[in-house]
């Protein structure tokens, strides 16, 4: 049995060539920011009760475009966690601000709110939670403290679509939200996008208006605003509304996986191999991530089983050589390196069988008997 962490077949062909067909052939000849663009916004949207959808080329460029349009530059503070996704960093960093780095709760590897709440000062402009493989950061606390400091909230949902925290949908928790569909997210696509949803309408057009080189969209060639190219691809709009509805399943069976994972594994934290934390609220099941005392031993154990697994996030964010220059000298982040030496994740994809979870959980639970589990 050979079970890949990236599962091959994630997308129906048949499916692709029907829409780049029908994107192909329609009379308009429109392939960016098109109708189908204005649906897909308009359906996410709607989904969620916010006042605003905005399709971008990427989950990077959307929070790009998002820091750009809450007058984030030079001289300015994000506060972002110090692990997790590039993107994070660079963000703000490309727009002249600087990032700062909060340390991450040593379980879940969210950013932790205490952490950030020291960290804000008069500099501070925005702060840029993330929520990080299967577990949503503490969204209410740190809406609080954001409120409390009269600065803006940026979500990074681009593992969350799909997650629910406290009845309120991930992306919502925010000034705005973003959403990644590179190819391995929950609703991922054969390509890259993203999506910023709010509900402020103001912030929307900004970013509307940004993602397509700063025109409004009623007079071409009129620039308000310097802006960036982050359009949306027509033919991965088409395939995301023909995809939407098959999503819930989709989700769902990520979370059974996820909680059958999870009470197997209930009781492997003294053997050095530790779950996520149980229950669906704040979870996102994007990807089913481990924390092991030996990581790679286990991964090696894994591989000699067939069982595909991935290491995310080697180093801190402020221990990265891009991101070295915006460290505090004499700070550290131990939760954020002690996630880095142990993560691993394990497939959670819905192409999974039963049989392939069982042996996936049953070979981690082996490794976990073994004496040199422990170390």
């Amino acid at each position: 049995m050979s079970i890949p962490f990236f599962p091959p077949d994630l997308f129906d062909g048949d499916l692709l060539l029907e829409v780049v067909r029908e994107v192909g052939l329609a009379p308009d000849q429109r392939f960016i920011l098109g109708s189908r663009t204005a649906r897909f916004e308009e359906v996410l949207r709607d989904g969620l009760g916010v006042a605003d959808a905005v399709a971008c080329g990427s989950g990077t460029s959307a929070l790009t475009l998002v820091l750009h349009a809450m007058g984030v530059g030079p001289g300015d503070e994000v506060i972002v966690p110090a692990y997790g996704c590039a993107p994070l960093a660079s963000a703000p960093s490309t727009l002249g601000a600087t990032p700062v780095f909060a340390d991450v709760d040593p379980w879940t590897m969210v950013v932790d709110p205490a952490e950030v709440d020291k960290l804000v000062t008069e500099r501070t402009k925005v702060i840029m939670p993330a929520h990080v493989f299967s577990v949503m950061a503490d969204m209410p606390a740190l809406r609080r403290i954001a409120t409390e400091a009269g600065v803006r909230l940026l979500e990074d949902s681009a593992v969350g679509q799909g997650g629910v925290l406290a009845g309120r949908a991930a992306g919502t928790w925010g000034d705005a939200g973003v959403f990644s569909f590179v190819q391995v997210k929950t609703f991922g696509m054969p390509g890259e996008g993203g999506m910023v949803v709010t509900g402020d309408p103001a912030l929307a057009r900004e970013v509307r208006m940004l993602r397509n080189h700063g025109q409004d969209g009623v007079h071409r060639f009129r620039h308000h605003r310097i802006g960036h190219n982050s359009r949306f691809d027509e033919v991965m709009a088409a395939f995301q509304l023909r995809r939407f509805a098959t999503l819930p399943d989709r989700l769902e069976r990520r979370a059974r996986i996820g909680e059958y994972y999870t009470s197997r594994f209930a009781d492997l934290a003294a053997r050095g191999v530790l779950a996520p934390p149980p229950g669906r609220d704040g979870r996102c099941f994007y990807v089913y991530s481990l924390l092991a005392d030996r990581r790679d031993a286990l991964r090696d154990h894994l591989t000699a089983h067939g069982i595909g697994s991935h290491v995310y996030y080697q180093a801190p964010l402020p221990r990265q050589p891009a991101f070295a220059g915006h460290a505090q000298p004499g700070r550290d982040w131990p939760a954020a390196a002690s996630a880095a030496r142990r993560q691993l994740a394990i497939p959670i994809h819905p192409h999974l069988t039963d049989a392939q979870v069982e042996h996936i959980a049953d070979e981690v639970c082996r490794f976990a008997a073994t004496s040199g589990a422990h170390g």
